[in-house]
């Protein structure tokens, strides 16, 4: 595979980066070790850097040295996530209960490895605009960082994300146009009835059994109200109520989430979500709050956009390797954040075999550093030719 040569070259340098990185794993708006990791070095690069947009946000600025008016952004994501690392390897992490299980220390490397590149190189005309975001795990750093201001000191015209996929080889990437990954909704739902004696349950009116029904019929949404070909998921993942084996509790705690690609699709599951909670509680005699927090949005590439990425993925791996045809994730992303402000497009770069995504043992495929790094550096060069 074309891999650029220079980037190669200092392989091993992204490999003890990311090593580094994975090592000491910091979870959502914590990441200051790494910011302060990549701010120094971007600085040594000669790269400008801004500190701090969305707390713990890093974003180096590349200038090229051809003359230019246009800009881009590229992106990466430096937070880890809350779980005991079983790995037993000398990179593992050094603090318990975080973990890079996620491949954020690899995406983190990779966009380093560009960094360096295009500072050493400056093949390019405009700007290249390099954002290390923290917080993707669910708490919305990417969204922090444009209420920061992001796209105000940093104008550009487009932006682009990658992210490793397991399961998918080394090697190859995936990118489609339209819908990447769902977006995703926190559901919270509190069935208030009357408590009472477990013995006496015609004097109660027993919560469990509706929330109970709440669940079941929660499930009917994707397959009798969202069309057969459109995505949509709805799983209730927690169901609180009670602790003692002789009493009917007053209440039921739901939550879950609820994920659509189709923003059309996201306004159905909320109307139904509530309609259902609300209606089989009253039939019940009991009654349901349901609360509804839209999150995520879905990410959902630009056409444009994705066909210059997908040309500069031909030339790099061959378009063999490129992937048009693989199925959006139900998974989220808050890129998605970033693709409703600029046009855009968000990639996968396998991980090759081994344990997916968010799992104790898994661990970011070092071999595909130069990979993604050369196709960073391609696609500011393609998009900035002048």
């Amino acid at each position: 595979m074309p891999i650029i040569n220079r980037i190669a070259e200092f392989h091993a340098d992204m490999r003890q980066w990311r090593r580094d990185i994975h090592a000491h794993p910091e979870t959502a708006f914590e990441e200051h070790r790494t910011s302060e990791t990549v701010a120094t070095l971007l600085a040594e690069f000669g790269i400008a850097v801004h500190r701090g947009l969305g707390g713990t946000g890093v974003v180096g600025t590349v200038e090229g040295r051809l003359a230019g008016s246009r800009a881009i952004m590229l992106r990466a994501d430096m937070d880890a996530l809350h779980i005991h690392e079983k790995n037993g390897f000398a990179h593992a992490s050094q603090h318990g209960g975080k973990m890079h299980a996620c491949g954020h220390d690899g995406h983190t490397a990779m966009l380093l490895g560009a960094a360096r590149y295009l500072a050493e190189t400056r093949n390019f005309a405009g700007k290249v605009h390099l954002v290390f975001q923290p917080a993707e795990e669910s708490q919305g750093g990417g969204r922090r960082m444009i209420e920061d201001g992001l796209f105000a000191k940093f104008p550009a015209d487009s932006v682009f994300g990658m992210h490793n996929w397991p399961g998918l080889p080394a090697g190859e990437f995936a990118v489609r146009p339209g819908p990447m990954m769902a977006s995703s909704d926190h559901v919270e739902i509190v069935v208030t009835g009357k408590g009472g004696h477990a013995a006496m349950p015609h004097l109660t009116v027993d919560p469990i059994l509706a929330a109970s029904q709440i669940v079941v019929a929660l499930q009917t949404i994707v397959s009798r109200n969202v069309h057969p070909l459109e995505g949509a998921v709805v799983t209730v993942t927690q169901f609180h109520a009670g602790d003692s084996w002789n009493v009917i509790p007053p209440d039921v705690l739901l939550r879950g989430t609820a994920r659509a690609f189709q923003p059309a699709v996201r306004d159905i599951l909320e109307q139904r979500i509530q309609a259902l909670a609300e209606g089989i509680a009253a039939a019940h005699g009991a009654s349901a709050a349901v609360r509804y927090e839209r999150h995520y949005p879905s990410t959902i590439n630009s056409e444009a956009e994705t066909a210059l990425a997908a040309a500069t993925l031909d030339e790099i791996v061959g378009p063999a390797r490129v992937r048009r045809d693989m199925l959006p994730s139900m998974g989220a992303e808050d890129f998605s954040f970033m693709l409703r402000e600029r046009p855009g497009s968000y990639v996968w770069i396998g991980n090759g075999e081994g344990d997916g995504l968010h799992h104790p043992a898994y661990d970011f495929n070092d071999e595909i550093l130069p990979l993604g790094a050369s196709y960073w550096a391609r696609l500011a060069e393609r998009l900035l030719s002048g």
